[in-house]
């Protein structure tokens, strides 16, 4: 009797230390993804393309999705964050590598408001993007410089700089913005494939772009990230979006060594996958999965 009380004890306790042991892994869990005075930017893993998700206040906001090669992978990340809403989607431009799962968010998630330039591109995943975009009665708000109208709550402030007067033949990259979003004390820069063109405009015109993480434009190609620019942004850490062993040559050695030469940390998602920038206003952590 008394060896199978032990042993019945023995079990129970066990079970009672589980049942803590999952409790607190979620709260901890909840605790970093729910808090309203916690930031997450997720750069995503999507293979040669952008996507990076901004979580704060309880605000969800997209910008780019990534090539379709990566819908599935996109799709079971985004699922595992718990995500059910988009309050803000952002397509930089109409390159495939950008907008290749946008039909599938589309239809997937409530979306608040559906963001991009005034761009067309003649490819199925444009048309698809579009026919998407009409089935949900969701109209495009064409991105101009400034807010936009996008509000992500208490200490936050986010500012677009669209290059003017772009040709209908010119390069789409040309139409990315380059975004500055603020937490507190804590700012982003995001590029999506803007190119050495969007960055003059700006550093000539003496735009105040300085933040701590930037998000290297066009996968870290040549044709971005000109030192003037870099200096103008100064910034702690630097990710690049791309894909491993691709046919692009992304990123650039001249990129990686002016980085390297600014002493500038360098997060790749070919080499890491998935970054994850959590910031509480005043300092940033940086994991990788």
């Amino acid at each position: 009797m008394k060896k199978t009380h032990f042993k019945t004890f023995t079990t129970i306790l066990i079970l009672i230390l589980t049942l803590l042991c999952s409790q607190q892994f979620t709260s901890l869990y909840n605790k970093t993804n729910s808090n309203s005075n916690y930031l997450s930017v997720h750069f995503i893993d999507v293979g040669q393309g952008d996507c990076i998700l901004i979580n704060v206040n309880d605000y969800n906001l997209l910008i780019d999705s990534g090539p379709s090669t990566a819908r599935n992978d996109l799709l079971n990340y985004l699922d595992k964050l718990d995500i059910f809403k988009l309050d803000y989607v952002i397509a930089t431009h109409p390159h495939e590598d950008h907008i290749g799962n946008m039909d599938a968010l589309i239809r997937k998630y409530h979306i608040g408001k559906f963001l991009a330039p005034k761009a067309t591109a003649s490819t199925i995943t444009f048309e698809n993007m579009v026919t998407a975009l009409n089935d949900k009665n969701l109209k495009i708000s064409v991105i101009s410089t400034g807010s936009n109208s996008i509000n992500l709550g208490t200490g936050t402030s986010i500012t677009f700089y669209t290059l003017p007067n772009i040709n209908i033949n010119d390069e789409l990259n040309l139409y990315s913005p380059i975004i500055k979003f603020t937490y507190k004390n804590i700012s982003f820069l995001f590029t999506g494939d803007a190119e050495l063109e969007n960055e003059k405009f700006l550093t000539d015109n003496k735009i105040n772009l300085k933040s701590d993480i930037l998000k290297i434009g066009h996968h870290g190609s040549s044709s971005s990230t000109s030192e003037v620019f870099l200096n103008s942004v100064n910034p702690k850490v630097a990710i690049i979006s791309v894909g491993s062993k691709n046919k692009y040559g992304h990123p650039a050695y001249s990129t990686l060594n002016l980085l390297k030469n600014h002493h500038i940390k360098i997060y790749r998602t070919d080499l890491l996958g998935s970054i994850i920038i959590k910031s509480d206003g005043s300092s940033f952590s940086i994991s990788y999965q």
